[in-house]
This record gives structure tokens, sequence and C-alpha cells, in this order.
């Protein structure tokens, strides 16, 4: 059993990893909360300065002297290993340790309405969705995600309500964590195969996370996974779908796209028309995320002229197709699409957008993820024109395997693509600025710091 924080009486907390994006989040809750909070990280960044001047106190470094007398309890992130020397010090002064995870299932627990996004891919999205959605229902919301999201200027949002909503991860089953009210499944697809053993492990996981949900409150899950019935059958709670069929209880009809690739539909509910809705994001999946959205919409009784003014004004958290600019004559696009599915919408969407040749410029994320679908990465890369690959963007793991984007490239190739690989950003830049021509469509793509490239041209 996990230590419980009493969120009555603070006490002083020191999160390992502080400057993540949700770690940053969760400690910005308890500093509003009152709490004492210490935190460490190898470097500062726009997340740990805003903690900084809420009165965080942040080392940039980790050692054993960070964990003081008066530190009570510790968080700690997925990446963080039994040999960090601070989590050694804290085990030595036999601290509460809790990961990031119990504690964010812990700070759920006081609010009586939350709700869990989840899914292989979407969550930032749809939890942004579903965040504008409930800010313009007044419903004042406590928010974390993962993600930079315009409307709240940040990561974080501290409402005064009884609603909290946040992303639920399935990595290291962390959402396992999690008791939300309303639980959210956008997908179940294959990935991170550095921690599940397979695509069954993966759906086992999503399965226990529908038994998390209590008795009073309601799964809303993508109508289309394969096998539906192995998540829902023998729920307690309300079960409610939604998706592109018909048979969908929540699904669009009549979709069409604007000049930019935004879609609009109309809303069925229970083969009804109830109705329009308008995007202001691209592609089909962002229509999927929507009916998400809605579904959760619909369950917390908010007024339907507010679900459709929320989704018409939300215009994407940063690196979800993010117009970076135009220079040159073409114009860059940024998109954190890291897994097979999700450069295909993403592709798929850039399809729709006014453009002439399209270039995808990706950096694969993880030696492990590359590997096990190196030949679903290549199928969906080919849907550009031209793709250009980085190194792979090592993030938690070492090279064991084998494995580089040479390899992908020679998948590529196979496949007749026209495809190109350089061992630094710099030569990529050199040969885009070289080869790309008026009216292309740029899009940096991945997970790492792939974004810096486009970044770096608009700049020259």
């Amino acid at each position: 059993m996990a230590y419980q924080i009493d969120f009555n009486h603070p006490i002083e907390i020191h999160f390992i990893g502080i400057g993540g994006i949700s770690m940053s989040g969760l400690a910005e809750v308890l500093l509003k909360a009152g709490f004492p909070i210490t935190g460490s990280d190898w470097h500062q960044s726009d997340l740990t300065k805003h903690l900084e001047t809420l009165g965080a106190f942040i080392h940039y470094d980790q050692k054993p002297e960070n964990i003081t007398e008066s530190t009570k309890a510790i968080v700690f992130t997925a990446a963080v290993k039994p040999e960090n020397p601070e989590y050694q010090e804290a085990v030595k002064r036999k601290l509460p340790i809790l990961s990031r995870a119990e504690l964010l299932g812990q700070i759920m627990e006081n609010y009586s309405i939350s709700i869990g996004i989840s899914g292989t891919h979407g969550k930032t999205t749809t939890t942004s969705m579903l965040s504008e959605i409930m800010l313009k229902a007044e419903l004042s919301p406590t928010i974390s995600v993962g993600g930079i999201l315009d409307c709240i200027h940040g990561n974080i949002y501290v409402g005064n309500s009884q609603y909290f909503i946040t992303e639920a991860c399935e990595y290291m089953n962390s959402f396992l964590s999690l008791y939300p009210t309303i639980g959210i499944i956008l997908n179940v697809c294959a990935d991170h195969l550095d921690f599940f053993e397979d695509l069954n492990d993966i759906r086992h996981s999503f399965r226990h996370y529908t038994k998390n949900i209590p008795n009073h409150g309601a799964l809303i899950i993508n109508g289309s996974i394969e096998n539906l019935s192995y998540f829902t059958e023998g729920l307690s709670c309300k079960v409610v779908t939604f998706g592109l069929l018909p048979s969908c209880q929540f699904h669009a009809a009549n979709i069409t796209y604007d000049a930019f690739a935004c879609g609009s539909y109309d809303l069925m509910v229970k083969q009804d028309f109830v109705a329009h809705i308008t995007l202001s994001v691209p592609g089909e999946h962002n229509i999927l995320n929507s009916l998400a959205a809605i579904a959760a919409a619909y369950e917390m009784q908010i007024p339907l002229c507010q679900i459709q003014t929320g989704l018409s004004r939300f215009h994407n958290a940063n690196r979800r197709f993010e117009k970076k600019g135009e220079t040159h004559g073409f114009t860059i696009i940024d998109d954190y699409a890291h897994h097979p599915d999700e450069i295909r919408a993403t592709l798929t969407a850039a399809e729709n957008y006014p453009h002439n040749k399209l270039w995808c410029i990706f950096q694969p994320h993880t030696y492990t993820r590359t590997k096990a679908l190196l030949k679903e990465f290549a199928q969906a890369l080919s849907l550009a024109d031209y793709v250009v690959l980085a190194d792979i963007y090592s993030a938690r793991e070492t090279d064991t395997l084998g494995i580089s984007s040479e390899t992908l490239l020679n998948e590529l190739k196979k496949m007749g693509s026209s495809c190109y690989y350089f061992d630094s950003f710099q030569k990529i830049e050199d040969f885009l600025f070289t080869n790309c021509k008026k009216q292309d469509l740029l899009i940096t793509m991945g997970a790492g710091d792939i974004v810096t490239i486009g970044e770096s041209m608009l700049r020259k």
C-alpha cells in the first residue's frame, strides 16, 4: 500500500526530476495547496523557473545532499533508476517514496468528478479539447495536460471546483494508479514495447484500467477497438462508445474538410442528429478526439452550445500539427507524432493542407520502438513525398539492439520512397534549404528535439 499524503497537513516533498511536463504540473498543484516543495533536475527550463516563482526550491543537479532533514516524502518519475543518488538517500533515510502516478492518483481522489484520458495516442489533444469545453462552461476544473495549452498558458491549471482532468498514461502501467469517475480510452495499439511484452499485454493493462472506474462512473471508449467486449464485459459502470461507425453512440456523419484540412461534421447521438460541429484542427484523428471529448462533456451535462464553442476555439496544444511559420516560400509545421499510427494520421491530415510536395523530417524515438515497429514506421512515412531521417532520439535507452535510422532508411528504400538520412541537424537544414521549393509543406516530426530544426530554419 503506497504512502498516503494528508492534504490537510502539508509536508515538505522533494521531486526527483521536477522539470518534466507532468511532474512540474503536480508540483504546482501541491504548491498551491500549501505544500513546501523542493526538487531536482539537470537543467533550468521555463517550467522550473515558473515553479521557482511559486516558491519551489530547485537543485540543478542530483546528489544525496539535496535530501535534507526537512524532506518528509519523495516523488520520482519512471525515468529515475534505483541507483539515483537522491533515490538511494531517500531509501537510506526510510522516507516515504511515491511514483508520479501514485501521487497523481492521490490528488485525483480529492475531486468528486475526475476524468482520466487514456490511449496509445491522442491523450494530450483530447485532454486539451475537453479542457477548452469545461473552461467555456465555467466549471473551473483543475487541469494536468502533457503539453503546453495556450488557454491556460502552460501545462497545469488549478481550478476551484470538484472537477479534475488529466492524461492517463499507460507506460509502466502508470494509469493503474488512477481511479477516474470518467475514464476514456481513445485507442489501444502496440507501443512502449520496452515495457510491455506485446499488444495482448497492453490490452490486458487497459482492461485493468477499466476496472478502476467506480460503479457510479462511466467508461467512454472508441467503438472501433478490436474485440471491444474484452474491455467492457462485466463492468458495473456505464459504457459509452464513440467513433465513425454508425453503431457508436456518439458518431460523426457527413464529414467535410476546409482548405486547411480542419474537419466539420454532423454529430449523431444514438442515431439522432443533434448539432453541426466545426473544428479548428486538422485530420480525421481529431474528429475522433473531439467525439471522445463530446461524450465526456455529455456525461457532465455541459450544454451543447458550450461544447460547440469550446471545440471551435481549440487550436491544438503545442507540437500537435503546430504551424511554426514560413520561410523561402515553404511552410514549416511541427508535430509530436512518434508512433506509426500517429504519423499516418498526421500525414493523412496534411494531404488536405495546401501544399505542393510534402516533406517529413522524422526523428525516431527510442531504439526499442523503432525496432519493434520498423515496417509500420516505413509504411506510415511513405505517405510523404520525401522523408528525411535524423538519428534516433534515445530518450531513456542505450543502443543495444543494433538498430539505427539507416535501418529505417533501407526499409523505406525497399518501398520505393524518396528518403534521405543525415547524421546532424545542420546537414538536414542545409539539405532542406537547397531542395525544398515554394509551396512545399515541411513537417518536423518526433517526440525528441527535432522541432529545433524548423525553429532554426525560421530564424535564418
